[in-house]
Formats: structure tokens, C-alpha cells, sequence
């Protein structure tokens, strides 16, 4: 992901997010943070003050399990969370991002004839497609990477009536799921970053993995749908999901789905 510094930067912008009363701390005088100071932080997780100003620093990069695991209760972090700052201390591991998809799961999104249905990596780029989904917007095509269409393609924005928390959502559950070590990720993020949106969601450091959720389209050929997605992983790789939409039967999303082809 972008910079060079991704433990520290997460770690500081995580301590800039908690409330020292919320920590049971005590404070005296005038506080020149808004979240917890260093030495606050330090003394919650159990290491000297002196480590965590090296790890936020960029000077140590390789805490152990241990120490990782105290900072992530000292910070509140959730599951998701936890696991993207272990993530940010491990080596990078081999990406399969750029293997093809299967005949076989390609046949299955094409069989699919009445729910769009793609298929991406864990960077957001999209690796296949069927007509539906391709037909309900151009940012399902294959080669197209989800992330940089959402932020920077005007045409997209005014495809979703809830651009702002959809755009979010993305930029969080890229996060979840993206290796913060694998220099394609990096380009990507670097790629978005002259965006303003973009910009303050990223800085904001959440990490949200994708959910199942309904989600409203307004189709510049067929007007509003609802449709509910769902995210499938495919055995045996561990690099791929499944996305798919359906509409609730005989309803009017259905019958808009249907007239995309």
C-alpha cells in the first residue's frame, strides 16, 4: 500500500482514535492530542515508550506476536483489525493476484443468465465477468480495478445513489483484504490518492472486509434497482471471489434486470 512507514502510520492514526478516558486513564492539564499520547499507548500495551515511538518511526518493523497482540488490545481493535496490523508487520506473501480464472467458474458465472456476476482479487481488479454484470456497469469488465473506478470514474458516481458510503466501504474492505506489502496494491492506492475522498477515507485507516448487503443502483438505461450482493469464495483459491446480485423475484429490480439484455 502507499508510503513506506504502514505499521506506524496505522498505529498512530489508531491512537489518534481512542479517548483517553475511554482507556481509564487519568489526565491532568491541557491535552494537545485528541486520542491517547505515546507514552499513554505504551504504558496500556506493556513496552517502554522508547520501542513504540521506534515502531511508529519506522525504525523497528518486526515486533513479535506478542507485542503486536498487546497494542491490538490496547487499541480496540476487532478481529479485522487485529488482523490487518499483523499483516503490516509480516513479510509479503506470494500473490496468486494474477492467476487466471477457471474455465469452469467462468461457466458458471455465464450460466448465471439473470444475476450479474464477477469475479475479483483481493486488489480489487476484476479477473472475469458475465454479460449481466458488465451490462450493469462498466466497472465489472474484466482488467478494470474496482478501487480506481470508484473514486476516480465520474460515470461511476452517478451510478450509485449512496456513492459516499459505498466508496468507503471499498476503500476499508481493501484494506481487510489486500497484502498491505504488495507493491501492486501500492500503485493502486498511489493511483487514487490525488483524490480528496479518497484521500481523507484512506488516511482514516478503517478496515471493513466485503459484507452481503443490498445495494442501490440508479442504470442510466433502466432507472433504480435494489439488488442484494453476496460474496462467494471459490475452493481451492484462495485469491478469488465471487460477487453476485439478485433481485427479489417478480419485483421491479427484477424486471429492470431483465431488460439489460
Amino acid at each position: 500500500m502507499s508510503g513506506d512507514n504502514l505499521l506506524g502510520d496505522f498505529l498512530k492514526a489508531r491512537r489518534g482514535r481512542i479517548r483517553w478516558d475511554e482507556a481509564g486513564l487519568t489526565s491532568y492539564g491541557r491535552r494537545r492530542v485528541p486520542g491517547l499520547r505515546r507514552d499513554e499507548l505504551a504504558q496500556l500495551a506493556g513496552v517502554s515508550q522508547h520501542y513504540l515511538t521506534r515502531l511508529e518511526q519506522g525504525k523497528d518493523r518486526n515486533p513479535s506476536h506478542q507485542v503486536l497482540q498487546a497494542l491490538a488490545t490496547a487499541l480496540r481493535l476487532d478481529q479485522h483489525e487485529t488482523a490487518h496490523l499483523f499483516a503490516l508487520a509480516a513479510p509479503p506473501a506470494p500473490s496468486t493476484g494474477d492467476a487466471d480464472v477457471s474455465d469452469e467458474v467462468q461457466q458458471l458465472l455465464d450460466a448465471w443468465s439473470q444475476t450479474p456476476a464477477y469475479v475479483r482479487n483481493r486488489r480489487f481488479d476484476v479477473l472475469a465477468a458475465n454479460k449481466l454484470a458488465m451490462a450493469l456497469s462498466p466497472l465489472y469488465t474484466p482488467g478494470r480495478n474496482l478501487v480506481q473506478g470508484m473514486f476516480l470514474d465520474t460515470g461511476v458516481r452517478s451510478l450509485f445513489p449512496d456513492w459516499a458510503d459505498i466508496a468507503e466501504q471499498t476503500a476499508a474492505a481493501l484494506r481487510a483484504e489486500a497484502d498491505p506489502r504488495d507493491p501492486a496494491v501500492g500503485e493502486i492506492v498511489a493511483s487514487v490518492l490525488a483524490d480528496d475522498h479518497f484521500r481523507r477515507v484512506w488516511e482514516g485507516h478503517d478496515v471493513r472486509p466485503v459484507r452481503s448487503e443490498v445495494k442501490r443502483f440508479d442504470h442510466p438505461a433502466v432507472g433504480p434497482l435494489t439488488l442484494q450482493r453476496q460474496a462467494l469464495s471459490i475452493a481451492g483459491v484462495d485469491d478469488q471471489i465471487i460477487i453476485t446480485y439478485q433481485a427479489v423475484a417478480s419485483s421491479p429490480s427484477a424486471d429492470a434486470l431483465a431488460r439489460l439484455l
